[in-house]
């Protein structure tokens, strides 16, 4: 039988890299003791306020169908939310939302890329940024990440690799697997090239308000100059410990949200009306959780740090932000795939290898902040009885 060109670019994409974490969920199902460190669940429960909310509104009836782009209760509380974050008014118009920041990201690119483009995106990057831009028929063109630039994606990179074929640039900020947060410096000058060549900004900020410490965020859309080639992407998957509830959206210009909406209304009729009312419950006020979080993940990344540093040769990339962080495996001669099936299998611990978010990260892997703290110092112990050579 026949399928599309779609279903055959996309046949590849992502496969590999969560082989590891399949085998060890097949592990952990047979009974087998695994401490996973792989995939970054929120730590804690989501907020009773916002599961109030959604439960109040089902029993209110609230399951008939959206309104297209976004029920208006939830694009005013996002236009309110953006309005003063930003300090100038976004109006509600210029949001569309979607069930969750992977379907947004997903009908953005297919509406702003195609067969024969080219979107510039940085490596590492998120497991399936290569998917949806695939998806959209364009080529995604890499440009490295580098640790001795604190894995920040560097304006002069894309303007090198930028051609005639170059219709966007996927920027994450905070960024996933890294924790690097984008400077104000560093947005204008991705913004000046982005001017200079006519290019689109996409921003997935799914992690905008888990920034360890007091790193000030900067997004793309902060500054009016750039604001007509901006779109943003976001959740309340991360900040609001709600992966589930899938609700998430895009703003940007009113013309690209009219010229969007006819191809959301191809696939979907906005997010479901009582999920929308908890959405718009929860963008209305700061996150109950957020903090929390960020405080319990820089910890951890700290202690994993000073742990592996005082006992192995292994090194930490300490992130400035989000679930994750890196770690240096080159010096056991092993590539992140190699170490992170043998920890998997000798050791008991689940980890992503870091080539799953790209080949700049062959000799890394990806360590998850998420766990608590007794599981996650078991598992430090067992990975460094592993690296020293000892069974744990």
């Amino acid at each position: 039988m026949r399928y599309t060109t779609t279903v055959n670019r996309l046949a590849t994409e992502g496969a590999d890299g969560w082989a590891v974490y399949r085998r060890a969920k097949e592990l952990m199902a047979s009974g087998t003791d695994i401490i996973e460190m792989a995939i970054g669940e929120p730590d804690v429960p989501t907020p009773e306020s916002i599961t109030t909310a959604a439960i109040d509104a089902l029993r209110a009836g609230r399951t008939n169908y959206a309104a297209s782009a976004g029920e208006p209760e939830l694009r005013n509380a996002l236009a309110a939310r953006y309005s003063s974050r930003l300090g100038r008014e976004i109006t509600p118009d210029r949001f569309i939302c979607f069930p969750g920041t992977q379907t947004a990201l997903y009908t953005v690119m297919r509406g702003i890329a195609g067969p024969g483009d080219e979107v510039i995106v940085g490596d590492p990057m998120y497991a399936t940024y290569g998917s949806v831009i695939a998806a959209s028929g364009a080529t995604a063109v890499p440009v490295p990440l580098r640790a001795e630039h604190g894995f920040r994606i560097q304006a002069t990179d894309i303007a090198a690799a930028v051609t005639p074929a170059t219709t966007a640039v996927l920027l994450n900020t905070p960024h996933n697997p890294t924790g690097a947060v984008l400077a104000g410096d560093d947005v204008r000058a991705i913004g000046e090239v982005a001017q200079r060549h006519d290019l689109w900004i996409v921003a997935d900020e799914v992690y905008e308000d888990m920034i360890h410490g007091d790193t000030p965020f900067v997004s793309p859309l902060s500054d009016p100059e750039f604001e007509d080639r901006v779109v943003v992407v976001n959740s309340i998957s991360k900040s609001h410990a709600a992966p589930g509830l899938r609700s998430g959206w895009c703003v940007g210009s009113t013309d690209f949200c009219v010229r969007l909406l006819p191809l959301c209304e191809a696939v979907l009729f906005g997010n479901q009306p009582f999920i929308a009312d908890a959405t718009a419950l929860a963008v209305s006020r700061p996150s109950p959780v957020a903090h929390g979080m960020s405080t319990r993940f820089a910890a951890r990344a700290v202690r994993l740090a000073e742990r592996l540093h005082e006992a192995t040769d292994l090194r930490v990339q300490l992130p400035g932000a989000g679930m994750f962080a890196l770690v240096d495996v080159s010096s056991t001669g092993r590539t992140g795939l190699e170490l992170a099936n043998d920890l998997l299998d000798q050791a008991g611990v689940a980890v992503m290898p870091g080539a799953s978010f790209g080949a700049s990260l062959e000799r890394w892997i990806r360590i998850s902040l998420t766990r608590e703290d007794d599981e996650f110092d078991i598992g430090c112990n067992r990975i460094i009885a592993h690296v020293n050579g000892a069974r744990p």
